[in-house]
């Protein structure tokens, strides 16, 4: 067995060690609350959240969970919040692409922490930018209370859900809620501001307090059911439109609304037949090194999830630390903008470091996205990327201008941006390669995936050198040995933070995949995108040229 072939086992050995580590926690995230309080809703005759999407989604579709890593490592002193307390994505119901948000009651009976609403917000988000119908499956409790302060007033808070509800409303999305549980205090808005309400006798409620709260304010002593429950609501308030003795045959009404939903807009991306890759995916695994500062070849990878393994590419001997080209990805026709991640000689005969934004590069990557709006073609962009080259050769040649070019190019995109980070996105690269901060409609990450200002080790060593020299600055010493450990403290810190884990917990990608869903993700993506046309036009503004 040759070095090449030792070096592949060994990248698919480690990659499929951190897969393994992503099912198991996705398995324990799945338990939601645990098993006590999943007796606990059945002995209810509730469905858990995931059996309410489970039976309401298409048998055999495809559906894509947002968020599942939402809060994670989050909030350990309040006994944690898997998933933020709710179970979401994008899924078919009655052939039709769906957002679909359930609470899950088994979580602090499905009560609001701070990232349940910065979650719920991102999935309206999602709707709202490719006019996907919302189905809301409700039961919770509410805002948690011990942590009103960080979920309540804030724009990017509790109420703004209610906002969008709105503002859907006034775009033509529509909204269905299912109360299937509580629906309690400032929540009740949710319901009331969708399209059309469906409760369960016994178990759903909808009430602005309480009945302890109601007997505290005026005295009064009333029962939930009385108070707020599916009977009251569809006969004496009118607050509901429906009512049903279980979570079942709620859902089978949920289906056939759905079914009579007019057929969507069609923005007009080109699609043809599909054609599975003619390189194996299942190399992906190999491809990627172990070790992420080790280069290897980005068309490797790309020619592993598009169509055919056809990419062409533009400007192909130009700028190559950036690969950009067209190809097709289950069909649909895609723009790719990929961070080369191999050694490549500039034309001008100099090495240039794999992963690093030249100028050249961004330059070709700018002028590619402008071609991509133009063309009405989605931007695809993976992502392993170390920064822009820094030192005084890249800042006379104007590397900041170059990235601000890039920077702005896509920021001004009008098409889809669908983002995959397959590695590093360390700094401005990450928002050159369109991160989070710069609206792709998806983001994702492989478990390898490492997401920072900078690499953990120049980041630990810039601020050992700090506190090195605040320390001098005392009149303190300290030795090499203890310098050593806290360096190593500081790597350690860092590089926790540097996980896909510590992203995905805030969002920063919507989850965590397998680099072998890469490619049927993407298709979604655009499937999503298709149905909200483009009726702006490309527009850079102002910017150095």
């Amino acid at each position: 067995m040759d070095q090449q072939q030792l070096e592949f086992n060994k990248n698919e050995d480690t990659m499929r060690m951190a897969l393994a580590t992503l099912k198991q926690r996705k398995a324990v995230i799945s338990q939601g609350g645990g098993p006590k309080n999943l007796e606990k809703i059945k002995k209810k005759g509730k469905l858990s959240p995931r059996e309410r999407i489970d039976y309401l989604v298409d048998k055999g579709s495809r559906f894509i969970e947002i968020g599942s890593f939402a809060a994670f490592e989050m909030y350990e002193e309040h006994g944690g919040c898997p998933a933020a307390g709710t179970v979401a994505g994008i899924g078919y119901i009655s052939g039709k692409q769906c957002i679909i948000v359930a609470n899950d009651m088994t979580v602090k009976a499905g009560a609001w922490f701070p990232m349940t609403g910065t979650k719920n917000l991102r999935l309206q988000e999602i709707a709202m930018e490719n006019k996907l119908p919302v189905i809301y499956l409700v039961d919770s409790a509410g805002v948690y209370l011990p942590m009103q302060d960080e979920i309540f007033p804030g724009k990017e808070h509790f109420g703004r859900i209610f906002y969008n509800n709105a503002r859907m409303s006034a775009m033509g999305i529509t909204q269905i809620a299912a109360v299937m549980g509580s629906c309690v205090a400032g929540g009740a808005y949710l319901p009331i501001m969708s399209d059309e309400v469906l409760m369960v006798k016994g178990n759903g409620s909808i009430f602005l307090a309480g009945p302890y709260l109601v007997k505290a304010a005026i005295g009064e002593d009333i029962d939930a059911e009385t108070l707020g429950g599916a009977t009251t609501h569809t006969e004496i308030s009118g607050i509901a439109d429906y009512k049903f003795d279980s979570d079942e045959t709620c859902l089978d009404e949920v289906k056939k609304l759905v079914a009579k939903i007019g057929a969507p807009e069609n923005a007009g991306f080109n699609r043809v037949a599909a054609k599975e890759p003619l390189k194996d995916s299942k190399e992906l695994y190999g491809i990627i090194p172990a070790d992420s500062s080790k280069p290897y070849d980005m068309v490797e990878v790309i020619e592993r999830i598009v169509d055919n393994s056809e990419f062409d590419q533009y400007k192909e001997d130009y700028g190559k630390s950036i690969l950009c080209g067209y190809a097709r990805i289950e069909g649909w026709s895609v723009g790719i903008v990929a961070n080369q991640r191999k050694i490549v000689k500039s034309r001008k005969g100099e090495m240039q470091m794999g992963g690093v934004i030249y100028n050249d590069s961004a330059d070709k990557a700018a002028r590619f996205i402008m071609i991509c709006n133009q063309k009405k073609i989605p931007l695809v962009f993976l992502q392993d990327v170390t920064g822009f080259m820094v030192g005084s050769r890249s800042e006379h040649a104007g590397i900041i201008k170059d990235g601000a070019k890039l920077v702005n190019a896509v920021a001004n995109s009008i098409v889809p941006k669908i983002t995959v980070i397959v590695g590093n996105s360390y700094g401005a690269g990450n928002y050159a390669m369109c991160g989070k901060a710069y609206d792709p409609r998806l983001i994702f990450a492989w478990p390898n995936a490492k997401i920072a200002v900078m690499g953990g080790e120049q980041a630990a060593k810039t601020l050992l050198q700090i506190q090195v020299a605040s320390l001098k600055s005392k009149g303190e010493t300290i030795s090499p040995e203890a310098e050593q450990e806290l360096l190593k403290k500081i790597i350690a810190k860092y590089e926790h933070q540097t996980t896909p884990y510590y992203a995905a917990s805030r969002l920063w990608v919507d989850d965590i995949i397998d680099p072998l869903d890469t490619r049927m993700i993407i298709s979604e993506a655009i499937t999503a995108a298709n149905q909200a046309p483009i009726h702006e036009s490309f527009k850079t503004g102002v910017f150095q040229v």
